[in-house]
């Protein structure tokens, strides 16, 4: 299955929604566009995985290096819409213990501080 990634403006954050399966093959794809997001000066990125059923340790590894990345320009990285399978490797590898997990992409817009002009 081919990897979907759209951003969008968020409240306060940028919403990046993830459609497919986060592997070795599409990974790349996933820390390219996050990156881009953190070169273009966002700093709020809620990763919307509601269409991922599927997460191999690639991906986790993106996800966690760019994490650190949003971290060491003072920004945030946060996951939203957790599918149960996905939400398992998370608890497994305790990332769900340093990256912010919430049940919808509202709850975790809610959480983002309002950008200044």
């Amino acid at each position: 299955m081919d990897l979907l990634l759209s951003a969008r403006p968020g409240l306060g954050c940028t919403v990046v929604e993830v459609s497919g399966d986060l592997d070795m093959a599409t990974s790349p794809q996933l820390r390219d566009s996050l990156q881009q997001l953190i070169d273009a000066g966002d700093r709020q990125v809620v990763v919307d995985l509601g269409g991922v059923g599927f997460m191999d340790s690639s991906a986790l590894g993106t996800l966690v290096v760019m994490f650190k990345a949003l971290r060491d320009v003072g920004g945030r990285l946060c996951l939203a819409s957790v599918q149960p399978g996905v939400r398992r490797v998370l608890s497994i590898t305790s990332v769900d213990r340093v990256v912010d997990i919430y049940d919808d992409v509202p709850g975790a817009e809610a959480t983002c501080r309002p950008r200044t002009a």
